[in-house]
């Protein structure tokens, strides 16, 4: 903690709760105390629904006060507590080992968490995190590293009396990892089976959703045909779609962050170009007609002209219930991407272009979506390969 925040040990504070009818969080809790060196009244206040609420809040900030900890600091974010205390919670380490863990800070524990106070970080928070990162095939090492750095903030809050227990201790990540890892080497055992399927998945979920809204079900359509991710489907604008071509050029994705919800470059960190087959052109332009063709509009959008996510469809749409009585237990709203890539591999696309239009950083994982007959014929090249490159091997004259 820094020096700016610590209070004397023992100061009091005073508090009140007042009531609000006309407000939607009626009762007013708030706390005030004397800076003895500055002689000033400062005062943190906060709404709740119920009185017990307010002076449970209360309570615990009268607690922290009297540890010395500035009652501010109870409802600091995780990114704001973290970034004051940074040098607390790395203490000891090396420069080889801080690194890797800013990294997983930065780009894995804050986007998830860091908007949440300190006092509201739970084991199922954490967990859920977790397995966001592990959705979004994150590294073991990654995560391990984001984990570390989470424990280590979370441990000097516990040591500031913020909270009586360390949530980022959490089991078992490392058998749901491998769980994923296992589902990914035979990510075509998650893909639908074929475009009936697929429709009558979508018909489902628009039936499903308040007001049918319709857009629910070609946002399915669109991701599985161009093997995208939701959040990129959410970042696509008018002006990405080229309907000469009938190429989308993907540039963004919709993701969450502290501020809400915000558009980012793609995870590759590169553009990238998906063919628009016939089966959604027509939808595409029905789409576009509804923007006026303003190039900078959405071309998916919720029934109030939000932005699209993961779980929002699956919670508007009551995604889990769906999919369950249509037989398919096992889907989940990235499947679709699986889906398409498993399509596209069937249907002959070349292993290079279909690595391209995925985004996949390394070979080998576009590869697990070939047919077996297929991944046959490309193993035996590439041991030909291997055999043609080694020390003993033949070698080819050039005449």
């Amino acid at each position: 903690m820094t020096d700016k925040l610590n209070l004397p040990l023992g100061v009091s504070l005073s508090a009140d709760v007042e009531h609000r009818p006309d407000r939607k969080k009626p009762y007013r809790a708030r706390v005030r105390w004397i800076d003895p060196v500055t002689r000033k009244r400062p005062s943190k206040s906060e709404s709740f629904d119920t009185e017990d609420e307010a002076n449970t809040w209360i309570d615990k900030l009268k607690k922290l006060a009297a540890q010395g900890i500035d009652p501010n600091t109870a409802t600091m974010t995780l990114a704001d507590y973290g970034e004051a205390n940074r040098d607390l919670a790395l203490r000891g380490l090396e420069a080889k080992t801080t690194d890797p863990y800013l990294a997983g800070w930065r780009k894995r524990v804050v986007p998830t968490l860091g908007h949440l106070p300190v006092t509201m970080i739970t084991n199922g928070a954490v967990d859920r995190a977790v397995r966001a990162w592990i959705a979004d095939e994150a590294g073991r090492s990654t995560i391990k590293n984001s984990l570390a750095i989470l424990v280590r903030v979370m441990e000097q809050a516990l040591r500031d009396g913020i909270i009586d227990r360390n949530p980022a201790r959490i089991t078992g990540w490392q058998q749901e990892y491998k769980r994923a890892e296992d589902e990914l080497d035979d990510p075509r055992s998650l893909a639908l089976p074929d475009w009936v399927s697929l429709t009558r998945l979508a018909d489902a979920l628009v039936a499903k959703s308040a007001g049918r809204y319709r857009g629910w079900g070609e946002v399915v359509l669109f991701a599985a045909c161009t093997a995208a991710r939701i959040g990129e489907v959410s970042g696509c604008r008018v002006k990405d779609i080229d309907t000469k071509t009938w190429i989308w050029t993907v540039r963004r994705q919709t993701t969450p962050s502290p501020g809400g919800l915000v558009d980012k470059g793609t995870k590759g960190k590169r553009a990238r170009e998906v063919p628009l087959i016939e089966d959604i052109r027509e939808l595409v332009l029905q789409r576009i007609a509804e923007v006026d063709r303003d190039p900078d509009a959405r071309l998916f959008t919720g029934p109030r002209g939000g932005r699209i996510t993961t779980a929002v469809l699956r919670d508007a749409t009551s995604w889990d219930v769906v999919v369950a009585q249509l037989g398919y237990e096992h889907l989940r709203r990235h499947d679709l991407r699986h889906t398409g890539l498993t399509w596209m591999a069937d249907a002959g696309v070349p292993v290079h272009h279909l690595r391209k239009i995925a985004g996949h950083g390394s070979l080998t994982t576009t590869q697990r979506y070939l047919h077996p007959d297929r991944q046959s014929v490309t193993d035996a090249g590439e041991l030909l390969t291997k055999h043609l490159r080694s020390p003993r091997g033949p070698r080819l004259r050039v005449v």
